[in-house]
């Protein structure tokens, strides 16, 4: 059967045609572990910028006047420092227009130099190991606190509210748990608290007996883990079995819903003490968005936020915002903009200071009480 087009009809879809063609698409990648032991964190990271981006072309945005087509590249870099810098080196090839990522600090550091060589914008929303923007790199940017506050924040805590006296440390080795235990240490010994013994451990690691017998002889008050909750819960389970009550204590790669379910009864009632590389404070607008992106994450992927959406959220929200300030998704015109943004993000205020940290970065301490996480307090 053959059908004959009117010249109107034909005209009418070219013009579809060209609209659709009209449309510039700008790509932005996401890389974080998607695979491995902390997969679920990097997934969670990966739902944030998914959402945002989702959200944007629903919006319609606009950069110099053209309507864009945003386009979200996922990697995943296996908390690998080396399949990290593979990524990163592949990004650079295909001139993205920017990163969003990558999650840990033992990744996000090498990958930072093929982004700056590349001249390609890097927003990570959770390595916090400070090397990561003191390498004079201009394209360089976090939306959460760093190692010094984090790891400076617990040490203190450990000693005055807590009141540990003897405090062991342990660390997994990787550019984030060994930078965030040394800063640890070194609060807990200006505050005045004692560190007993000094263990060390991978990020792949399942059996912890031979360093917690050798913890437990310490008789530590407090046992501070630098690391994730992948190893983290399973640590917890073994020092339970071993009777060693101390409280147990971490930065962010440990407060999340992933710890509960790692180290299931294991886990007492104000036993565990952590604190989350960023937060707002209740009653404040930016509490009220925060709640409702919950929701909405909740909605759309079935499940709730583990640590890190909203701040990859956020992330792919300014990034867009200034290309659409600069006119322009040319990485060499929107970073200027970049650099001086102001943005009223679901995890706050975010604009950044000379060397691309968040300026009054915010921690947000908790307890785990009842199986839950509960806020103890938001400190900048």
């Amino acid at each position: 059967m053959k059908f004959k087009l009117h010249g109107l009809a034909l005209a009418a879809m070219g013009l579809i045609a060209t609209s659709a063609l009209s449309q510039t698409l700008v790509t932005i990648a996401h890389v974080a572990p998607t695979s491995g032991a902390i997969a679920h964190l990097g997934k969670d990271d990966e739902n944030g910028a998914i959402l945002a981006v989702e959200e944007l072309n629903k919006e319609g945005v606009k950069i110099g006047g053209q309507k864009v087509n945003i386009k979200l590249q996922t990697e995943d870099d296996a908390a690998d420092p080396k399949q990290g810098a593979a990524v990163a080196q592949k990004l650079a090839d295909t001139k993205v227009a920017g990163v969003i990522g990558h999650l840990n600090s033992g990744t996000s550091i090498p990958a930072s130099r093929i982004y700056n060589e590349a001249g390609i914008p890097q927003i990570s929303p959770a390595a916090t190991n400070p090397k990561y923007t003191r390498q004079g790199f201009k394209v360089t940017f976090r939306v959460v606190a760093d190692d010094t506050q984090l790891g400076g924040a617990l040490g203190r805590y450990a000693v005055t509210a807590l009141k540990g006296q003897s405090i062991a440390i342990i660390d997994d080795r990787t550019a984030y748990g060994q930078c965030v235990a040394e800063e640890f240490s070194k609060a807990v010994v200006a505050s005045g608290g004692k560190v007993v013994a000094r263990e060390f451990t991978t990020d792949k690691a399942t059996d912890f007996n031979a360093i917690l017998t050798a913890i437990k002889g310490k008789k530590p008050d407090v046992v501070f883990f630098g690391g994730t909750d992948a190893v983290a819960g399973p640590m917890l389970r073994q020092m339970k079995s071993l009777g060693l009550s101390a409280k147990f204590m971490g930065g962010d790669g440990i407060c999340s819903i992933g710890l509960t379910k790692l180290a299931g009864d294991a886990i007492s009632d104000n036993q565990v003490f952590c604190a989350e590389a960023g937060g707002v404070e209740k009653g404040s607008k930016y509490a009220v968005a925060r709640a409702e992106f919950d929701k909405r994450y909740k909605a759309r992927f079935g499940s709730d936020v583990q640590i890190y959406a909203p701040y990859s959220y956020d992330s792919v929200k300014l990034m867009v915002a200034a290309m659409v300030k600069a006119g322009s998704s040319d990485p060499a015109k929107y970073l200027p903009a970049l650099a001086a943004t102001k943005y009223e993000g679901v995890t706050g205020p975010i604009s950044f200071d000379a060397k691309g940290d968040i300026l009054g970065g915010a921690l947000t301490l908790k307890t785990i009480k009842g199986g839950q996480f509960e806020e103890l307090a938001v400190i900048r």
